[in-house]
């Protein structure tokens, strides 16, 4: 998959089937949009290309209350290419972009910028300066500019039950139930980061070293809690894991009090710091408690090893 900015943006020699949005998670509703724009794209002959933006829209439009992410621009891009696009375009969204109309970002982008041939988009797509464009503006453009809209239906889950979305996944995250989130986004979820020093409690005072990993503030974190999940890293598999999530009520809150998230790998040993973490979140353990003593505490974490344990391996 080609990736490209709107300075390196041309037409497409064929002509563009296109689809546009935040695109955050790239869960199966999602999929199934693009899965429609590939088989649409190939039976015209047109070049599949995604437009999307480098951070959430709503972190300019409205930043007081702007959703956390369900990943970073990094992951979505590795999961946009293993849809099988041939192209993503992603437009830096600042003020200016977020100011212009619908009808400018259809000339500019769309026809002037990818030359496109077919716009393949949710039903309830809207998009341009306080989401006045839809579905509608876009097929009386096409109609004019040369390019044909086709909206498809949103997803539920089992092609059933209300549709798949990020709004969704994220409440389902912040919940907890990571394994329900999973069935929605096709996958764990998955959140990544630098390995960094901690407080160093987990070797020296439980016997349990875990690898600290430091997650941008805006992804989407689970609820403070205990959770089996999977550790990987460049040149690594996927290494079974128990994780925490949240500062540990047991001791002080450590750094500036946001949540830590902390996994002892099963059965390893190695120097992990430094390197680049991926963390996947499979099932809930238990939530976060305070323990009396430390005793207590190692006896729990046991525990919780062996839970993992039983559920992933």
């Amino acid at each position: 998959m080609e990736v490209v900015g709107p300075d390196s943006c041309r037409p497409s020699p064929s002509g563009g089937a296109v689809t546009v949005g935040a695109y955050d998670g790239v869960h199966l509703g999602h999929r199934a949009v693009i899965a429609q724009l590939r088989e649409r794209a190939s039976g015209k002959g047109l070049e599949t290309v995604v437009v999307t933006f480098d951070r959430h829209p709503a972190s300019v439009v409205r930043p007081e209350s702007a959703p956390t992410t369900l990943t970073d621009l990094e992951q979505k891009l590795e999961l946009l290419a293993n849809c099988g696009v041939d192209r993503t375009l992603v437009i830096p969204f600042d003020q200016a972009r977020s100011d212009e109309t619908a009808e400018d970002f259809v000339e500019t982008v769309l026809v002037g910028g990818l030359g496109t041939r077919l716009v393949v988009v949710g039903s309830n797509f809207h998009f341009g300066h306080d989401r006045k464009g839809d579905v509608a503006l876009l097929s009386e453009m096409g109609s004019t500019a040369g390019f044909d809209v086709a909206p498809v239906a949103l997803v539920g889950q089992g092609g059933g039950g209300p549709p798949i979305s990020s709004t969704r996944i994220r409440r389902l995250i912040a919940e907890g139930d990571v394994a329900a989130a999973a069935t929605l986004l096709g996958r764990p979820h998955q959140v990544r980061g630098p390995v960094k020093h901690g407080a160093g409690r987990g070797a020296r005072l439980l016997g349990f070293p875990t690898a600290n990993v430091g997650v941008a503030r805006q992804i989407a974190l689970p609820a403070a809690g205990v959770y089996a999940g999977r550790f990987s890293w460049p040149g690594g598999d996927g290494h079974p894991s128990a994780i925490s999530v949240g500062q540990p009520p047991t001791f002080e809150a450590t750094g500036d009090g946001s949540p830590l998230v902390e996994a002892y790998l099963l059965d390893f040993e190695g120097d992990l710091y430094g390197q680049s973490a991926r963390v996947s979140f499979e099932a809930w353990i238990r939530p976060q408690r305070a323990f009396d003593d430390l005793g207590a505490l190692v006896e729990q974490m046991r525990d919780d090893v062996q839970a993992a344990r039983r559920i992933l391996t």
